[in-house]
């Protein structure tokens, strides 16, 4: 009866803290008091523009120009919050979901490399995906800039396996007051023996505690850590490497 009326709390907090109904909100206007999601990705404004990331990446192929990011992104957030490294093979795409793996082939020479989507972007007109340096110089793109590709969303059997290696997290929700992040986070630490409240600034300079719930060094275990959040409510929850 108690396990029942945790979980009956847990969901209560999500719910009110992560995924609220209200609209978006947008650039310019004052923050609420009340705790607003750090952003919804049923879409997004850029420029003007609004976009519309997709549930699922099954069967996605898309072709047109890639371009890529370095030096001046190097160390700072990407759009999912893990920290941009341009020495990884990781890449942005306005609508692809995070964590997605594409495989992404130079047309002009059909080298190709594997990347991670863990970023929003390129937003100048004419680019469909930006890629890491690390990925760009694999298919001998970082001189010209930018090239024609083809991109493909890659199923889990054609994934290379080190890749499912490193560090994982998974976020359950986001808050604008600290105080309500920490209170769900003590209800988390009843179930989970890592969990942990992250301070983050967005481009708008507005600040929000993420709260990320389990450590694994495999994506499969992060993967069944969303599934068991996912199952107590939390569907909004994703996957972070660290």
């Amino acid at each position: 009866m108690k396990y029942r009326l945790l979980i009956s709390t847990l969901i209560c907090l999500a719910i009110a803290g992560c995924a609220p109904k209200r609209p978006p909100i947008k650039v310019g206007i004052p923050v609420p008091s009340k705790d607003i999601p750090e952003k919804k990705e049923s879409y997004y404004i850029i420029n003007g523009e609004r976009y519309y990331p997709i549930p699922s990446a099954t069967g996605f192929v898309q072709t047109g120009i890639a371009s890529w990011y370095g030096d001046d992104f190097h160390g700072k957030r990407t759009a999912n919050g893990e920290v941009y490294d341009m020495h990884k093979k990781n890449a942005a795409h306005t609508i692809l979901p995070f964590n997605t793996y594409v495989k992404v082939t130079n047309l002009n020479n059909k080298k190709y490399t594997i990347v991670r989507i863990n970023d929003r972007g390129p937003f100048a007109k004419g680019r469909i995906i930006d890629l890491s340096y690390a990925a760009a110089k694999e298919i001998d793109m970082v001189g010209p800039g930018t090239t024609q590709v083809e991109v493909v969303a890659l199923n889990r059997d054609q994934i290379d396996p080190g890749i499912h290696e490193g560090i994982f997290t998974v976020q359950v929700g986001s808050f604008a007051e600290q105080a309500n992040a920490k209170r769900l986070a003590d209800k988390l630490l009843v179930l989970y023996e890592y969990v942990n409240i992250t301070e983050y600034i967005d481009a708008n300079n507005k600040r929000f505690f993420r709260i990320h719930v389990s450590k694994t060094h495999t994506l499969d275990n992060a993967m069944e850590a969303r599934k068991k959040l996912e199952e107590l409510g939390f569907t909004e929850a994703f996957i972070v490497r660290l």
